[in-house]
């Protein structure tokens, strides 16, 4: 029992700042947060979107190749998908639209993709040397307009 004569502790001033420094940092912390959230909500994502569905798709081929799995059969539904998804990366970047560099390398793309649709690679070495031209072309388009 705390007698009558036990003077009261009052918190120091020490423990007030560190309790208004940890109260800031958390409200700074939620801002923080808050406006990133806004400034991501206001980001297109239908470019980065359509990007990493094309890469999957290139990853496909990849690995169909690593697995020895070559056949037309085997390389034709990634094929048809990539094929489907240049069609859009005039919509995904409208601002280089009308930049002929960039419908270049678009176009470039949809060559070599309709040309595997066309005769598709019968086999890994075949498989090997489109995946390196779908490769090149897309690195080639990055280096340009990627930042």
């Amino acid at each position: 029992m705390a007698d009558a004569t036990t003077p009261k502790k009052t918190p120091s001033a020490a423990s007030r700042y560190l309790f208004v420094l940890i109260f800031g940092l958390v409200l700074g912390i939620i801002a923080t947060v808050m406006i990133m959230r806004a400034w991501q909500e206001r980001q297109d994502p239908y470019p980065g979107a359509l990007m990493t569905i094309m890469a999957k798709q290139s990853a496909a081929l990849r690995q169909a190749q690593e697995q020895n799995r070559c056949t037309p059969a085997d390389v034709l539904q990634p094929l048809q998908t990539l094929r489907a998804l240049t069609n859009d990366i005039d919509a995904a970047f409208p601002d280089l639209k009308g930049d002929a560099q960039f419908q270049k390398h678009a176009s470039d793309l949809r060559s070599t993709l309709n040309t595997a649709l066309q005769a598709p690679p019968s086999n890994c070495q075949d498989l090997a040397k489109l995946t390196q031209t779908i490769g090149q072309t897309c690195s080639g388009c990055h280096q340009v307009f990627k930042p």
